[in-house]
């Protein structure tokens, strides 16, 4: 073996080692704040879970998907279309809402046109989960319950 190759075989071992430790002790990259978050990070696939008050996520009563894109008339919102597990068969929305100030915002409408919940939440985990309460719109039935949910974005994206 020629001097420079073994070398090189010798300190192959010393700069991975070296390489491992700086990615261990790398920091990872700083993600958004929830102050931070853009329209166009709620675009895509989220997967969701609904329980009721008091009760524990793992034991969803609603599970389904949300798919959000840009809202055709307001710059900074997005819109989008839910679908849910519900008594008997799927149930079906269109959503429309936003992140201001930290805080998520969305309205659903089963028409398109009357608001049947109001939902809101606080993103979290570099806003790859969104976690809050749906309630029903004002002039709803009461019967209609609150619910906790978990939105997390599907592992398709990011």
């Amino acid at each position: 073996m020629r001097p420079s190759a073994l070398v090189l075989v010798l300190a192959l071992p010393f700069a991975l080692a070296s390489a491992a430790a700086q990615t261990a002790s790398t920091p990872p990259a700083p993600c958004a704040a929830a102050d931070d978050l853009a329209p166009a990070d709620l675009f895509g696939l989220w997967q969701l879970s609904l329980w009721p008050e008091g009760a524990k996520d793992a034991e969803p009563v609603s599970t389904g998907a949300v798919m959000f894109g840009p809202h055709p008339d307001y710059e900074g919102s997005v819109r989008g279309r839910l679908r849910r597990s519900g008594p008997g068969a799927d149930l079906e929305a269109q959503v429309s809402g936003d992140v201001t100030d930290g805080e998520f915002n969305l309205d659903e409408s089963g028409d398109g046109h009357t608001m049947d919940a109001v939902w809101t939440g606080q993103p979290t985990d570099c806003g790859r989960s969104i976690r809050g309460l749906r309630r029903p719109a004002e002039g709803r039935p009461a019967s209609d319950p609150v619910l906790q949910f978990l939105l997390q974005r599907s592992t398709s994206r990011r």
